[in-house]
């Protein structure tokens, strides 16, 4: 059996000595589907924002539980080292991406994986790769409701009107989290102390070590969710004391000469405010200085032009550079970076384009000050931009 991920295309050779030779072939998710899921208890998270860390959540307060579940997560959870584990328990905790299966399989990836509950944190357009507009998401979100079983459970972001709209099913149950009192589980007095969040949900209270209210809501999501697998309120606290976090979500990546060098991989617009917001709360009074790099297949584009000056321009200094993989794209689609930095300009930040991240680190070194926090946004290693970074601070103090 031969797996091809979903990163290959038609011309690959080896795919195309596959296809000659007529060997036994199937994706990733399949895979999963036909040897690893059949008879599982399979907890699906889904949404556009903050799935890998509550997925990660998810699967430790299992593992605290002492429930061992196996996972397969799109990061690498700080608390098990690995993005994906494979046991012997009736649980098994998946991150559902909607991304597109692979060249032979366009639907998304989450319809083969079997949901008992399903968790969708919110729901907006992205990957303008795979899908044109909004209506499209929408589209491949209800096929993956239909999946959930009479006796399993949809958990739904009932403050997300686009969540919502998908959820609206007889045939199983659906409850709502949320802030708004129409919810089945409402999110109150959410309060602050560095990075540790408390919260109560209908009057349980709980706290969590992430900072912002998005991971307020990705915390109650696995909460509900960890409920359902018959945890009890105080084993699940113990787990949320002890989780350590995720692998590139507002990571430090260290600090030299009074500069704090944060990685994380914001892309969105909204995960891009979100994440900018909660270092601010995190580091109050500190200039907050961003580094962005429009690289993923939507980012690219001008789909969110009017959209990420407003998110970037949370920060007070910002840097951008090219998009990538530039010529990829006619130039009437791509994100116009003299735009996105005029428009952040109007609001009253600071803000320049620079094309490699050698030009950008060379630039900030001119005007950076001890204390500042320094955010490196990419999906991707953005050139290792943190470490060049790190480096320059260092020769600086030398």
């Amino acid at each position: 059996m031969v797996v091809i991920g979903n990163a290959i295309s038609r011309g690959n050779p080896e795919a195309e000595y596959i296809f000659e030779k007529r060997l036994e072939y199937t994706s990733l998710a399949q895979l999963l589907s036909d040897e690893f899921l059949p008879g599982k208890h399979c907890l699906v998270v889904t949404g556009t924002h903050g799935k890998t860390t509550t997925t990660s959540l998810l699967a430790w307060l299992l593992e605290t539980g002492g429930l061992n579940p196996g996972f397969f997560i799109g990061g690498i959870p700080d608390n098990f080292g690995q993005g994906a584990r494979f046991t012997d328990s009736p649980y098994f905790v998946l991150e559902g991406d909607e991304y597109d299966t692979a060249f032979f399989d366009k639907r998304s990836k989450f319809i083969h994986y079997r949901p008992e509950v399903a968790i969708i944190n919110n729901l907006e357009f992205d990957h303008a790769d795979i899908f044109d507009n909004l209506s499209q998401v929408k589209k491949t979100f209800r096929h993956f409701v239909n999946l959930v079983p009479r006796n399993g459970l949809i958990l739904v972001n009932g403050d997300d009107l686009n969540a919502c709209d998908v959820t609206q099913v007889p045939f199983c149950p659906v409850r709502r989290f949320g802030s708004a009192h129409t919810n089945d589980y409402r999110i109150q007095d959410i309060h602050a102390e560095g990075r540790l969040s408390h919260f109560n949900i209908s009057g349980d209270q709980f706290s969590v070590p992430m900072a912002g209210e998005f991971n307020v809501r990705n915390a109650t999501a696995a909460i509900l969710a960890a409920r359902h697998c018959g945890l009890r309120d105080e084993v699940i606290q113990r787990g949320l004391a002890s989780f350590r976090g995720v692998c590139r979500r507002m990571t430090v990546s260290g600090e030299v000469a009074g500069v704090t060098v944060i990685d994380d991989f914001a892309h969105h617009p909204t995960a891009i405010g979100q994440t900018l917001g909660a270092l601010r709360q995190l580091y109050p009074g500190r200039r907050l200085v961003t580094f962005f790099e429009p690289r993923s297949n939507t980012t690219r584009r001008q789909c969110f032009q009017e959209s990420l000056p407003v998110s970037l321009g949370v920060a007070d200094l910002i840097y951008i550079s090219e998009i990538a993989r530039k010529d990829q794209l006619k130039p009437e689609e791509r994100l116009n970076e003299d735009r996105v930095i005029h428009d952040i300009r109007l609001l009253g930040r600071e803000a320049g384009f620079f094309p490699t991240p050698d030009d950008i680190i060379r630039q900030y070194m001119k005007v950076f000050q001890p204390g500042d926090i320094v955010a490196v946004l990419s999906n991707g290693g953005f050139g290792g931009i943190h470490q060049k970074l790190l480096q320059s601070l260092r020769n600086h103090s030398i």
